[in-house]
């Protein structure tokens, strides 16, 4: 029945496409950072931990960048330059700063998702489920300003993924 889980696949499915899509924008987003703040680092030991840290996430990026070419659509890398806002222009990183919020909107649901679930007292649940779902109408806020600026076309897989690799290239270069 699983004899061919070993067997080398030509294509990734779908789904495993879009995790892939989450984990390279996560780690592209985060190596941004991590290359930006090095320079304001002062301790030596936190300076090393920051360069390993880079080194890291620079060697795990490249890896699963491997990956995008046995998506189960074509790229659309050809319209990604002309993209508003997606770090083309130097210095416009208007794409970026809105994907760091979207991120960071959709991590705090998984972040009250589970002490809800272990919530045993009354008024701390309620506390818990107010912030969680204030916390979901502002991702819908900044996916609707993601989405009709053009910076997150949900709906084109082919482009959503030449995004996710023309970011980590730009977090590779920097």
């Amino acid at each position: 029945m699983y004899s061919n889980l070993k067997q080398p696949q030509h294509h990734l499915a779908l789904h495993e496409t879009l995790q892939l899509h989450e984990t390279v924008g996560y780690l592209s987003g985060h190596l941004i950072e991590l290359k930006r703040q090095i320079h304001s680092v002062q301790d030596p030991a936190l300076r090393a931990l920051y360069v390993e840290a880079i080194q890291e996430t620079d060697m795990d990026l490249r890896e699963l960048l491997l990956f995008y070419p046995m998506a189960p659509t074509p790229f659309r890398d050809d319209s990604v330059q002309e993209m508003p806002g997606f770090m083309g222009k130097e210095g416009d990183m208007t794409a970026f700063y809105g994907g760091n919020l979207l991120a960071y909107f959709k991590s705090s649901i998984r972040a009250y998702a589970i002490p809800l679930t272990e919530s045993a007292t009354p008024q701390l649940r309620d506390a818990f489920q107010r912030h969680m779902n204030r916390v979901i109408h502002m991702h819908g806020k900044v996916f609707n300003y993601m989405l009709e600026r053009g910076y997150y076309p949900a709906y084109d897989l082919g482009l959503l993924l030449a995004m996710d690799v023309a970011h980590a290239q730009k977090a590779l270069d920097m």
